[in-house]
């Protein structure tokens, strides 16, 4: 095994897997088994309402059943929090975060742009507050989330590289691009490094384990594209290794929608039950 190679697939326990799970961890786990690379799997739990232990068995049990094998053990974030804390720390340090006290319709209300590729960018409300105000807000117990400064964060990670900031696309985003794309993620606004209950945000953790997982090829869908314009102004600032990318296709539905969670798209435990194989699914994928 080519141990200076890797890739990995990372699911969030909150519900069962679908097909567009399937199609993203096969194409991953069949790209590592070509270039004799490793592969990880890793579950990303930090968001504490949602992720369930029975979720995250399901999850392993559809990957078996698939054929696939991993590393273990299998790295969960949230026994790891500390590693994102000194991440936090390190950008706090660098004077690229500041607390937001803002609700989610305080941000909709004062939203002058249109949405990004997140939603609706956050505007800056609290980017300006004096050091005096924040102190006080905090003292008194307001509730705040922690906010990257993105317009700082990219002008110190373009200082810090010489030039502008690129990343390497090896499949093809959403509108066709491949190749050494540069860098914009002004349409995120200000992402969330930390929520309001003290938990790390994934733009963060995410980075920090890829970095900390030796993870040298990223291979994700489409839909996460643009969530790699903030992890290159992450992985500069906190010097971490520069990862591939690619971006495959989507999987959608019979009405042409992306499959999702939330859509309720059946699930892969559905069609195991029904009798469905394993080859069933790659033919359904165009996998075979």
């Amino acid at each position: 095994m080519n141990a200076q190679l890797a890739t990995r697939f990372a699911p969030s326990p909150n519900g069962h897997l679908h097909l567009g799970h399937a199609f993203s961890a096969l194409t991953a786990w069949t790209w590592a088994r070509a270039n004799d690379a490793r592969f990880v799997v890793r579950i990303e739990d930090t968001d504490r309402t949602r992720s369930r232990p029975e979720f995250e068995a399901s999850q392993l049990e559809d990957l078996a059943w698939l054929g696939m094998t991993w590393e273990t053990p299998v790295r969960r974030q949230s026994e790891h929090l500390g590693d994102y804390q000194q991440g936090l720390e390190r950008l706090q340090g660098l004077g690229l975060v500041y607390p937001c006290f803002c609700s989610r319709k305080d941000i909709a209300q004062a939203a002058i742009a249109p949405h990004g590729p997140d939603g609706t960018p956050y505007p800056g409300t609290c980017r300006t507050l004096s050091a005096d105000v924040r102190a006080t807000r905090i003292a008194a117990g307001d509730a705040h989330a922690l906010r990257l400064d993105l317009a700082r964060g990219l002008d110190l990670a373009q200082r810090l590289k010489g030039n502008a900031l690129t990343f390497a696309e090896e499949g093809s985003g959403p509108e066709g691009e491949t190749g050494r794309l540069p860098v914009n993620p002004v349409p995120f606004g200000d992402t969330v490094i930390a929520r309001k209950d003290g938990v790390i945000a994934y733009q963060l953790a995410v980075v920090m384990d890829d970095a900390l997982q030796g993870i040298t090829h990223i291979i994700r869908g489409q839909d996460l594209f643009f969530a790699t314009h903030i992890q290159r102004v992450l992985q500069v600032v906190l010097d971490l290794p520069e990862p591939t990318y690619h971006h495959h296709r989507l999987i959608a539905d019979d009405t042409g929608e992306r499959l999702a969670k939330r859509r309720n798209s059946q699930t892969l435990r559905d069609m195991r039950m029904q009798g469905i194989t394993p080859t069933d699914i790659r033919q359904m994928l165009d996998l075979e």
